[in-house]
């Protein structure tokens, strides 16, 4: 049996996926790693291509044939863990944003501490944010605040992307249910396992923006994680 799986969705990650894989390898050569490209236009899932074969069956890709969104690509790379036999799973984003390093603490805080979810946050100590302008840091408290007063969650970053999932806690979700695809999408999750009475927490992490690509933050994507927060904590109330 597989123990854990790294999921790395991308779109125009190019100049960052093959860093990112190095670095992941470097540090954990146990680890196995899943990329889920939206056929990027750069030339993403080329590059992976090109060194697949040079780590032995533990790099693998999936691409999907359009930009289908962030929710999709993590459900698509869910459902082929949990088909994989694997125990846990890592999110995580391919822009360097989340350090390498941390993924073994995240790994280890589920384990050997009996939690379901890890979350690695950006603000249960203080805000540890490096290279964002103040606005988005703004945004990001606030949105992160906001999901807490409507939600009861008591997690301090509820839109991080960068958790491990114990396999058996995403066996007892419906993910044919989970609606969201943005960034509302992380928050989909972590309401939907706490709903679930499962042990979420969060370990602190320094999350770095990223040096190279766009970030896929935009409007519409802020719109749904507003909207949508109301919408899941209305429909809890009939589930």
């Amino acid at each position: 049996m597989n123990e854990v799986l790294v999921i790395i969705p991308t779109y125009n990650e190019s100049e960052n996926i093959i860093k990112i894989i190095e670095s992941i390898f470097n540090i954990h050569q146990d680890i196995n790693i899943l990329v889920v490209d939206d056929n990027s236009p750069d030339g993403t899932s080329s590059k992976v291509k090109e060194v697949i074969s040079k780590y032995n069956n533990k790099l693998n890709l999936i691409t999907r044939e359009s930009k289908m969104g962030l929710g999709t690509a993590y459900l698509r790379g869910f459902n082929w863990a949990i088909n994989k036999d694997f125990n846990y799973i890592i999110s995580m984003d391919a822009d360097f944003s989340h350090n390498p390093s941390d993924i073994f603490r995240l790994y280890e805080t589920c384990v050997n501490e009996k939690n379901d979810i890890c979350i690695g946050s950006r603000y249960i100590k203080g805000i540890n944010v490096i290279n964002w302008p103040l606005q988005r840091i703004i945004l990001s408290y606030f949105a992160s605040f906001y999901v807490r007063l409507i939600t009861g969650m008591n997690i301090m970053d509820p839109t991080s992307g960068f958790v491990c999932y114990s396999v058996k806690s995403l066996q007892k979700l419906d993910l044919r249910e989970i609606k969201f695809n943005g960034y509302a999408f992380q928050i989909e999750m972590k309401f939907k396992l706490f709903l679930k009475k499962l042990r979420l927490v969060e370990i602190p992490i320094i999350f770095t923006d990223r040096k190279f690509g766009k970030s896929k933050l935009n409007s519409s994507i802020i719109g749904e994680a507003v909207l949508g927060v109301i919408s899941m904590k209305f429909k809890s109330f009939f589930n």
